[in-house]
């Protein structure tokens, strides 16, 4: 048994891709409290209602996996006096993967007809079960990547 935990970052397309681009990921707006929860080797997926925020399209989709690699939460400087807390992550080789047809196989999502009231909060821990549902539908290898 490991405890391993699986988490889901909501952030819009254009920021996933900063952090992709970066090899970090980054919460609520640079809030450091989020990020303290993750450990080394849990799994991370970024959801993204739209493609940049605030004023983006509606995306809908799955944009990026990653593992977490550990160390310390750390402040990143994004210029004009912002600061946001970041942690170091290995993103996997992954398709972007619409929700609409995972909605009902994730336990996460109580009420299947309100789904995206699940995701108010920015970020949330999810089942296993769950995140493995997401990373197979993303293209990865759950067994492979995160030896469960």
């Amino acid at each position: 048994m490991t405890d391993r935990q699986y988490w889901i970052g909501v952030v819009s397309r254009q920021h996933v891709q900063v952090g992709v681009n970066g090899g970090f990921v980054q919460l609520n707006h640079g809030k450091k409290a989020p990020l303290q929860k993750l450990k080394a080797g849990d799994g991370f997926v970024y959801y993204s209602p739209k493609t940049s925020y605030p004023d983006g399209e509606p995306l809908q989709m799955f944009t990026a996996i990653a593992i977490v690699k550990g160390g310390e939460v750390y402040q990143g400087d994004m210029g004009a006096d912002f600061h946001p807390f970041r942690l170091d992550v290995t993103y996997l080789p992954a398709r972007e993967t619409p929700i609409q047809p995972l909605i009902d196989k994730l336990s996460f999502i109580k009420d299947k007809t309100h789904w995206g009231a699940a995701f108010r909060f920015g970020n949330l821990k999810v089942p296993a079960q769950d995140f493995k549902i997401i990373a197979q539908a993303m293209g990865c290898d759950f067994e492979q990547e995160f030896g469960e």
